[in-house]
C-alpha cells in the first residue's frame, strides 16, 4: 500500500524551515512533508515510549496544551502497616463506590499504596480533580450494595451468642475477611471499638464506609492520561489551527474515557478522523 515503516526515530519537533526533525541511529534527520499525523500517545506508558515528551515540541510551536494528568488511575490511602501487609493485592468484590452523586458498581483492589481497580478507575477523573483542588477526596464504599441499610441493621440485630465479632459479621451479613478488616481499619482510625457500636451504626458503615484518598498514584502507573491538546486547538478535520498540515489523534487529545473498549475505540476513531483530515488537506 506504499507505506514505509521507520523504527528507532524519535521526533524532536520542527526545524527553522518547518521540516520534521528526528533523532535516529544515524544522527539527526530532517524530513519535509505536506501533511503529518501525530499519534504519539499520552504520558502513562513511558517505558514503551508514551512519555508525553511531544508536549514541549507543540508548546514551542505555539500550541496551548492542558497539563497531562493520570486517568484510570489508583489513589493513595494511609493504611495501617498490618492492614497493608495482610491485604495488599486482595480484591473487594461485588461492591459499590460513590463519589458525590456518582455511584459505580464493580470491584476494587487493596494496593500497598492505597486503592485501585475497575470501579475506582471509572471514578478517577472526578476523584483526581477533587484531590488536586482540595488535597483529598472521600470515597464511600458499600460493602453489601444489594442490601439496604435497614436490612443490614435487622440482620446485625440478631443475637451474637459466643461468636467472635468477625465471625458474626461473616455469617450474618456475609462479609469477606478483607471487608471486615476494612471496617476495623476505619474503627481504629476513629479510635472506636466496632463491636460496641449499635447495629444501626454498623449497618450505616457497611452501607457507606468513608475512605479518605490522600493522593493520586503517579502517572507512570496509570492506565491512560488526561490533558494534552484541547479540541479548541483543532479544526473540524483534527488539524491543529496553528500548524496547517499537522493533525493529531488518540491520547494526545484532551479527553478521557473508561479503560477498555471505550478508551481504545476513541483512539481508533480519532485516528480515522485525523487520517481523513490529512487526505482532505492533500486533496486541496
Amino acid at each position: 500500500m506504499g507505506v514505509t515503516f521507520v523504527f528507532r526515530h524519535r521526533w524532536l519537533g520542527w526545524d527553522g524551515s518547518g521540516a520534521l526533525q528526528f533523532d535516529t541511529p544515524k544522527g539527526k534527520l530532517s524530513v519535509s512533508v505536506d501533511a503529518a499525523v501525530l499519534a504519539l500517545g499520552g504520558a502513562s506508558w513511558p517505558r514503551l515510549g508514551s512519555d508525553g515528551a511531544w508536549a514541549k515540541n507543540l508548546e514551542s510551536a505555539g500550541v496551548t496544551l492542558a497539563s497531562l494528568r493520570p486517568a484510570n488511575c489508583g489513589f493513595e490511602v494511609t493504611w495501617s502497616e498490618s492492614f497493608r501487609e495482610r491485604f495488599a493485592g486482595t480484591p473487594l468484590k461485588r461492591i459499590a463506590l460513590t463519589s458525590g452523586e456518582v455511584t459505580m458498581r464493580g470491584e476494587a483492589v487493596i494496593a500497598r499504596y492505597g486503592l485501585e481497580g475497575g470501579a475506582v478507575y471509572a471514578l478517577s477523573g472526578k476523584l483526581r480533580e477533587e484531590i488536586l483542588a482540595t488535597g483529598k477526596a472521600v470515597l464511600h464504599v458499600s460493602l453489601r450494595p444489594d442490601l439496604s441499610e435497614a436490612q443490614l441493621a435487622e440482620k446485625l440485630g440478631a443475637a451474637r451468642g459466643k461468636q467472635s465479632f468477625s465471625n458474626f459479621l461473616r455469617k450474618s451479613v456475609y462479609l469477606s475477611p478483607v471487608s471486615i478488616a476494612l471496617l476495623q481499619e476505619w474503627a481504629a482510625q476513629q479510635s472506636v471499638r466496632l463491636s460496641e457500636q449499635a447495629p444501626e451504626q454498623i449497618a450505616a458503615l457497611i452501607h457507606r464506609l468513608p475512605v479518605t484518598l490522600t493522593g493520586i498514584a503517579p502517572i507512570e502507573s496509570a492506565i491512560s492520561s488526561a490533558g494534552g491538546i484541547p479540541f479548541v486547538e483543532l479544526d473540524e478535520h483534527f488539524m491543529l489551527r496553528k500548524l496547517p498540515g499537522v493533525f493529531a489523534a488518540g491520547e494526545m487529545l484532551d479527553w478521557e474515557a473508561p479503560t477498555g473498549g471505550y478508551l481504545l475505540q476513541a483512539s481508533f476513531a480519532t485516528g480515522v478522523a485525523a487520517g481523513r483530515g490529512a487526505a482532505h488537506w492533500l486533496a486541496r
